[in-house]
């Protein structure tokens, strides 16, 4: 083994095995061994099961609800530490806490911020994310960051379809860069959502802007949570005379009775990524895995070598 290239080893989080395994297998080698000890009281503690001294190890875990998730990936940042791991480079296909980019109205905090500094002080030297909610959450850390995007694998999907009259929509104002983004690799025309909230997760009105008549419309958002923007939307343009609506959504929160508004609303299909395991399995919930969009990126930083061909648009 050569000094400047150590060897790799992948573990991972108890809530994000099942991604881990699938990322090893792709990689091409076997997910690490590590055990979790759990105290009577809830407190629990990671051991890893085998040597990392002088390695490269990577971290997968997802860090969405409940925040265990979090705590468990910050004790192994920091065991690994303690073990003379000579890189530990966090794989978070979906980073939480990222709505909370910004100061939007006095006296909260900036959680995606915290978690940033959280990661580097447990020992991080690199992050690995997908689709973030915010690309400025990028600058909260001082480690090098390999944001990628799932337009990488969803593209291949979209294209496979043939839709004929494509129009490529975006579920509020925010998310129109990412629509015009999937348009222009498309050749698509784009139409936005304009909604008001009068709290989080609670639509009050919502508009568009464009022609969807006649047109098969793909919405596309970073995340679904309760689901109630994508089903608003969708039934709005199928009532304004569009002839299908889909929604390509990277991770797939689906918290309360989301699945049940998916399954209700006038959507043909919803499109996710394993990012975050589904709670229960439905008709209109398609699946694509981002395993190897990771593994592949993995070996490319185990290797030194550039990502940038990664990035399609």
């Amino acid at each position: 083994m050569s000094y400047n290239e150590p060897e790799a080893k992948i573990f991972a989080c108890s809530q994000s095995v099942y991604l881990a395994e699938k990322i090893a297998k792709s990689y091409g080698t076997e997910l690490g061994k590590v055990t979790f000890s759990t105290y009577s009281d809830g407190e629990f503690q990671p051991s890893f099961e085998e040597s990392i001294r002088g390695l490269r190890v990577f971290l997968v875990c997802s860090t969405f609800p409940t925040s265990d998730n979090l705590m468990e990936l910050l004790l192994m940042i920091d065991a690994a530490k303690r073990a003379s791991a000579r890189h530990i480079t966090a794989v978070i296909p979906y980073f939480g806490w990222a709505r909370q980019d910004r100061k939007d109205k006095p006296r909260v905090p900036i959680g995606a911020k915290l978690v940033a500094k959280l990661l580097e002080a447990a020992g991080a030297t690199r992050i690995m994310t997908m689709d973030l909610h915010a690309d400025q959450i990028q600058g909260f850390f001082e480690k090098p960051v390999d944001h990628l995007f799932a337009s990488t694998i969803f593209l291949p999907y979209v294209k496979s379809l043939n839709l004929e009259n494509l129009t490529i929509a975006s579920p509020d104002m925010g998310g129109s860069k990412r629509a015009y983004a999937y348009s222009k690799f498309l050749g698509s025309d784009v139409v936005i959502c304009y909604k008001q909230r009068k709290e989080a997760n609670k639509i009050e009105t919502m508009e568009l802007i464009g022609e969807v008549t006649g047109k098969n419309i793909i919405l596309v958002d970073d995340m679904i949570d309760t689901g109630g923007t994508l089903a608003k939307a969708a039934d709005l343009m199928i009532e304004r005379g569009a002839l299908s609506v889909r929604a390509i959504c990277t991770h797939a929160i689906l918290s309360g009775d989301a699945y049940e508004k998916i399954e209700n609303s006038k959507l043909t299909e919803l499109i996710v990524t394993d990012s975050i395991p589904l709670k229960k399995s439905t008709s209109k919930i398609r699946v694509v895995t981002c395993a190897d969009l990771f593994a592949d990126v993995m070996h490319m930083v185990q290797n030194n070598t550039s990502i940038s061909g990664k990035f399609i648009m």
